[in-house]
């Protein structure tokens, strides 16, 4: 089907992620009927984005000396809009570069892989409600006793998987696969990335980086084989992220 050349696929994006998200306040909110169904056309346009519409390419092979390579970001991101409702842009990968684990408070997101192969590992919090603690809780102990108290937090793998530009989109919650952690796959790779709301330290939407301490014991029939701990850190030393220029349609929202 024809594409229609006056409004560019990524504009339409841009609108139906406003649409989408605009009300979205709260996790229970993804339950709801109305954004269901938005968010469901929202998939369908992420569906057919390519990095020619985006007027990206993979990079060519160039050959750098090891002093260079150290100087270079391995991950690099190009900005293409933000409101108060979400914010969107393309991370770029290098080939062996990874974005460590890390979460998303209170939001939701979308990922779309553009060029290349990403290993996407997803997990989600299993915090206490209330301050109760089950009895199965209290048989799972953290690994490492130096590490106590909130840096340190109980999660299960959800799931685990590769996305190339022929896959949907990776969908995350504010409850559901909302830490995760990506792998650029043999060789680099680029990814459409949608959040809403965009990341905000004054509304307590920081970025937090976490290390996986070790896989629990299966201890119980109730317990999940996937359960783990989760140590929050400072942003890993060898992973920083640049910025270049978006050279594709331009947006407005």
């Amino acid at each position: 089907m024809p594409r229609n050349n006056k409004t560019s696929l990524i504009q339409k994006i841009a609108s139906q992620a406003c649409l989408t998200f605009k009300n979205c306040t709260s996790p229970v909110f993804g339950d709801n009927k109305v954004f269901l169904d938005q968010q469901a056309q929202l998939v369908t346009l992420l569906s057919e984005i390519r990095a020619a519409d985006l007027k990206i390419a993979p990079p060519k092979k160039v050959c750098v000396s090891s002093h260079q390579s150290s100087a270079v970001p391995p991950v690099t991101y190009m900005h293409i809009c933000e409101t108060d409702v979400f914010s969107m842009g393309v991370f770029l990968l290098k080939s062996g570069a990874s974005i460590p684990l890390h979460d998303h408070p209170g939001m939701n997101g979308m990922l779309k892989v553009l060029y290349g192969k990403v290993n996407i590992r997803c997990y989600d919090k299993l915090d206490k409600a209330d301050g109760s603690e089950s009895e199965n809780e209290r048989q799972f102990e953290p690994p490492l006793m130096p590490f106590q108290g909130d840096d340190v937090r109980r999660a299960t793998l959800r799931s685990s998987g590769q996305y190339s530009d022929q896959s949907g989109p990776c969908i995350l919650t504010p409850l559901k696969d909302n830490l995760h952690e990506i792998d650029a796959v043999d060789g680099p790779a680029a990814f459409l990335d949608i959040l809403a709301p965009p990341y905000d330290p004054d509304d307590d939407r920081d970025c937090h980086y976490y290390k996986v301490l070790q896989t629990a014991e299966k201890k119980s029939e109730q317990s999940d084989d996937n359960e783990t701990w989760l140590l929050e850190i400072p942003q890993p030393d060898d992973f920083w992220c640049g910025g270049e220029p978006y050279p594709g349609p331009k947006v407005s929202v």
